[in-house]
């Protein structure tokens, strides 16, 4: 007899009738003998929970084969889905074949028994397979579900921009370089530099920071489009919030000012939090048991509040008077570190808020500068528990504002003439911000270091995997 299709264990857990005949595929959590059985919890990703096989000591392949089963083994069992007779679970199957198609030896290092996070990223090719990761990367493909969901449903234009790249759109230099020219024996100018007419692209290229000027090519088209995808930081940072490879999610809206782009932060925000605590209750649960016990009341509590907005200079005021010894400075032309935004958010605030019009010369050349000269459209959104998980602008739309401040970051204008073309022809008022996937998936699981929500952590001196 041919057996049956393969039922997921998430779908069998989650039936209402009995199945007389199933098929059940996965990797073997534990197996426990008893007199005359074996217990066999098997998992196969679909979700946090386990389903449990029951085999009897009659079956042909007992002794051969589930005696045999380790902690790690890839099974198949052919079995009746029943009533547990068990405390805690509502269905076992019976098993009447059971198929070891890959072992374990002993050196299997997920053992049922506590691992630190530390250890499991030496693993990380072995780690899904522990309950707290299968329940991060789950949670990471749902949220990149929503984050699609949402824009498509606001008829948003999804835009893949390139991940090479001849601009530095941060203008803060931390690139890494792409070149196929020999290091050992690079062909030079006449100046002693790299000749890069003779590379692969015969311009000095780079793994993009962000695709947000190719955004606003599309935006200016589509009106409202955004980018998801990878981007890279050739920044030397092992804090528990930096990486060198990570996801930007990137709106891009025409006839939209810094007012507007911040209510979409909002609706967003509350979009991806409501979409998880739907979808992923179980790995919620299973976040707030063991790594944030506040977790869930903190992201249902900000499903009811409104973002509070303040300005850059209301901000500076708030943390003079906190009484606070901050380890760096609070002064206007100072950027915001990470203590003043978990302050604000934390504890002045307690909430989420949007601080807006930073200065001027702490910002990118591309932000819309303000009628007092020192500021521009910026803002950078605080969550609790995080600080800054957002930051966007609203974009200079004025061509000879545009070239100013091209020169005054001392780019080249021949190099961003296509940009500038945008504000020859048919300019708009525009805005857009960027999400760091990670930082988002830090907040909606309370874990603390990005190396634990990426799959492969690239950060310096580690490139593994």
């Amino acid at each position: 007899m041919e057996p049956p299709p393969r039922t997921y264990v998430r779908d069998a857990l989650a039936r209402t009738e009995p199945l007389d005949r199933i098929l059940i595929q996965g990797w073997v959590r534990t197996r426990r003998d008893a007199k005359g059985f074996s217990f066999i919890e098997i998992n196969d990703g679909t979700c946090l929970e386990n389903l449990q096989a029951i085999a009897d000591s009659a079956l042909p392949e007992y002794e051969t084969v589930v005696k045999a089963i380790s902690t790690g083994a890839a099974v198949s069992v052919n079995g009746r889905l029943e009533p547990s007779k068990g405390k805690g679970q509502q269905w076992e199957v019976i098993a009447e074949a059971i198929v070891l198609h890959g072992n374990a030896d002993a050196s299997y290092p997920l053992q049922k028994k506590g691992h630190s996070r530390e250890f499991l990223r030496e693993i990380a090719h072995l780690r899904p397979r522990s309950n707290l990761f299968g329940c991060i990367f789950r949670l990471r493909s749902r949220l990149a579900h929503a984050i699609h969901t949402f824009f498509q449903d606001r008829r948003f234009v999804y835009v893949q921009t390139p991940i090479i790249t001849a601009n530095d759109c941060e203008g803060a230099g931390e690139l890494f370089r792409v070149t196929t020219l020999d290091l050992l024996n690079a062909p030079r100018t006449p100046e002693g530099h790299p000749d890069f007419s003779e590379d692969f692209f015969g311009v000095p290229t780079y793994l993009t920071v962000s695709g947000q000027l190719e955004a606003e090519v599309f935006s200016a088209a589509f009106s409202n489009v955004y980018t998801f995808g990878p981007t890279f930081r050739a920044e030397n940072s092992n804090t528990w919030r930096h990486a060198s490879e990570f996801w930007m999610v990137e709106p891009e809206m025409s006839f939209c000012d810094i007012h507007g782009n911040m209510d979409l932060v909002e609706e967003f925000t509350h979009a991806l939090i409501h979409d998880t605590l739907e979808h992923c209750a179980s790995e919620i649960d299973l976040f707030n048991r063991f790594v944030d016990k506040s977790l869930r009341n903190r992201l249902e509590t900000l499903l009811s509040q409104r973002f509070e907005r303040i300005t850059y200079e209301e901000a500076l005021k708030i943390l003079a008077k906190s009484g606070r010894s901050f380890e760096f400075p609070v002064a206007f032309g100072e950027p915001l570190q990470t203590e003043h935004e978990r302050y604000l958010a934390d504890e002045y605030v307690k909430g989420p808020l949007a601080v807006y019009d930073y200065p001027r010369s702490i910002k990118p050349f591309y932000m819309r500068q303000n009628e007092d000269g020192r500021t521009v459209a910026a803002m950078d959104v605080l969550v609790p528990g995080v600080g800054e998980f957002i930051g966007g602008s609203q974009r200079e739309e004025r061509l000879g504002r545009l070239e100013d401040a091209l020169d005054a970051h001392a780019l080249p204008r021949e190099q961003y003439e296509w940009f500038l073309d945008l504000r020859r022809y048919g300019s708009v008022p525009h805005s857009g911000f960027g999400m760091g996937f990670e930082r988002m998936l830090m907040f909606l699981s309370g874990i603390p270091n990005i190396r634990d929500v990426i799959p492969f952590p690239r950060t310096p001196g580690n490139a593994s995997f």
